[in-house]
């Protein structure tokens, strides 16, 4: 039987299924989720009736909020033995439905292990075992193949049981389990900052990046101190007003590019408009949808990235919630809203809201 495998956050596996069968369900995808606490992962099993070749085709896993990374899985190997884990997996490669058609698509391979305390050791296991896994694909069976639509996810549940599966390699990410591998700058004030930086790279695209994140651009960064975010922005020469009752860190006052206010970040206005407002305030997450639909429809900004705090229970339902907020505040404007659990997340999710041009 297929499924859908996704992910996420270890914690966050109810909110990840809940969300997939609500997508399901609107893409008349049947099927169940099946979840284990803090596995890190979660199985959408598919219906046979549905046709998951489509599936691997059509469906946006970026889309999704509390899923890092996803695919469809057609093959579960199970037993593989210590002494040679290479050989069955080519094995049941070949009994894959459709294989004749799959195989000349396959331009990517990502080898993954669902981010979790039971699989430090399997994550270590598996830097070693890529390379002579991808050599043996490359010299035998010609992959990955210099063109191609699929991405191929080999995703080991444990040492001796992984999953097989595809993905459009324009609908899912390109790093494996979702997560890009940021060094912590030694300069920045916080460890948020790596928050900011990760959403850039996930909930923009590249021409997205290079259009909006341009030198010279001013932004407010409300609730700033001591100024994770705002290196950030200082550190693509943004012009940054920083707005926030407590200190500010001295090595970015003295950039000469950032002015810091002392005031409330929820009554606060800029004089003009703004490129960007930026805000990881601690919060009720409905208050800061409130914010950021304000300054989006009030056109205080064009673009923004807030963070929600998300509470201990029905964390799905106030996402919604609160995107229900921002939609609604703007219904005659076209808005961008991309929304994801990031890595460097915790009990929150990051927001990103635009203008669309």
């Amino acid at each position: 039987m297929s499924s859908i495998i996704l992910l996420c956050r270890p914690g966050f596996e109810k909110e990840c299924a809940a969300e997939i069968a609500s997508v399901a369900a609107q893409e008349s995808l049947t099927g169940f989720p099946r979840t284990r606490e803090n596995s890190g992962h979660v199985e959408f099993a598919l219906d046979p009736s549905v046709d998951a070749s489509l599936v691997v085709q059509n469906f946006d896993f970026r889309s999704l909020i509390f899923a890092r990374q996803g695919f469809v899985s057609f093959v579960k190997v199970d037993n593989l033995p210590e002494s040679d884990r290479i050989a069955p997996l080519i094995a049941a490669m070949s009994m894959l439905p459709e294989w004749d058609s799959y195989e000349p698509r396959i331009s990517h391979l990502l080898i993954e292990a669902p981010d979790n305390t039971e699989t430090e050791g399997l994550t270590a296991f598996l830097s070693s075992f890529a390379k002579p896994f991808e050599r043996h694909l490359k010299d035998k069976m010609h992959i990955p193949a210099e063109k191609g639509s699929l991405r191929m996810h080999i995703f080991f549940l444990n040492y001796a049981e992984a999953h097989i599966g595809f993905s459009n390699v324009n609908l899912s990410s390109s790093r494996a389990c979702g997560i890009p591998r940021l060094k912590f700058p030694k300069e920045a004030p916080s460890r948020s900052t790596l928050k900011l930086e990760e959403a850039f790279l996930v909930l923009l695209a590249a021409h997205e990046r290079a259009q909006f994140l341009k030198s010279g651009s001013t932004a407010v960064d409300l609730g700033a101190a001591p100024g994770g975010w705002t290196w950030q922005l200082v550190k693509r020469s943004f012009l940054v007003t920083a707005i926030d009752n407590a200190n500010m860190d001295t090595n970015l006052m003295n950039s000469g590019l950032v002015e810091h206010l002392r005031h409330d970040g929820f009554s606060y206005t800029p004089k003009k408009p703004v490129d960007w407002m930026v805000c990881d305030m601690v919060e009720q997450p409905i208050r800061i949808a409130r914010l950021t639909a304000e300054w989006i429809c009030e056109s205080r900004c064009k673009h923004a990235i807030v963070n929600l705090k998300l509470p201990m229970k029905k964390r799905f339902d106030e996402v919604q919630r609160c995107l229900s907020v921002i939609r609604a505040a703007s219904p005659d404007k076209d808005l961008i809203i991309r929304c994801k659990q990031l890595y460097h997340d915790r009990d929150e999710v990051t927001c990103f809201v635009s203008l669309e041009n």
